[in-house]
């Protein structure tokens, strides 16, 4: 049995030790998401930088469409179960296999895999601390081999406690609930949007994703660090007690390093507003601050 860490993060040494294990499926998540003061599309996947060199035994996921619902008229909506069953079992991902996601954007995709993963059930999911940067800069192995893999069975257990609706938020709106925004300050403060409106949910604390992690090579802050940095933001992580602790970002993908950071500071976990702003900002009927 594998000795997996606890919390959400794995380092680049522990996967050098199991890259070759078959209980261990490795996924590479880089994507790209444009500024706002860009035309749309604002979302895309990077399969070109995949094939041309990933960590090796590595699959690939695309973001912007494995693992989000198509058809869903708000964009990057968490997958139906049998979509992502089919995903999985066809990387094969099954019931037992221990994933570690990457990227190398300060882990928001790796960190949207990983929320993907435990919203439905499967808690045998980390992310690798530094992405991609601090693999390569401390000279670890790349490969641009497409690895194949045997079928497995991955069975969706959803969590509804990790995801939370636009009328859920609305309904808990003037609680003590926490919530974080992790998108730019300009972003929360409505000089920019990529939604027909400006602004943030009433209430909301703006926790910049970026600043939780090093500029250099993208890991984490310690625990300390990171409980310093939410208070520097007017957040207390100190005592949250049986506080619902809610973020979101423009579609539930930046959230998900600053609900990780949360989670390491405090071992408390984080739902996310997978509509984030896509959805708020586009409903007319949604409060809003600026």
């Amino acid at each position: 049995m594998i000795d997996l860490p606890v919390g959400p993060l794995v380092s680049t040494a522990w996967l050098a030790d199991h890259l070759g294990d078959p209980q261990v499926r490795v996924v590479d998540m880089r994507g790209k998401v444009l500024p706002p003061t860009d035309p749309k599309p604002h979302y895309f996947a990077r399969p070109e930088d995949y094939a041309a060199g990933h960590i090796p035994g590595a699959a690939y996921i695309d973001w912007t469409r494995d693992i989000v619902d198509l058809d869903d008229p708000v964009p990057a909506q968490v997958a139906p179960p049998e979509k992502v069953a089919a995903l999985f079992g066809g990387l094969g991902i099954g019931d037992d296999t221990v994933v570690v996601a990457y990227d190398d954007w300060f882990s928001m995709y790796a960190g949207r895999l990983l929320w993907v993963l435990r919203y439905y059930g499967h808690e045998n999911a980390r992310i690798l601390n530094g992405g991609l940067l601090k693999w390569q800069a401390e000279g670890r192995p790349m490969s641009a081999e497409a690895p194949s893999f045997a079928p497995a069975t991955f069975t969706p257990r959803p969590q509804p406690a990790l995801r939370r609706t636009a009328d859920q938020m609305l309904a808990g709106l003037g609680s003590d609930a926490l919530i974080i925004d992790a998108r730019s300050d300009k972003e929360y403060r409505g000089e920019e949007s990529r939604a027909a409106r400006g602004g943030h949910i009433p209430g909301a604390a703006n926790v910049f994703y970026q600043g939780l992690l090093s500029a250099e090579d993208h890991t984490y802050a310690s625990p300390e660090e990171l409980r310093a940095r939410f208070a520097a933001a007017g957040v207390d992580l100190g005592d949250l007690g049986d506080r619902e602790v809610v973020a979101y970002c423009n579609g539930g993908v930046s959230a998900t390093p600053a609900a990780l950071a949360v989670e390491i500071a405090t071992g408390r976990r984080v739902a996310i507003y997978d509509g984030s702003w896509n959805e708020w900002g586009n409903d007319a009927g949604k409060p809003l601050e600026r």
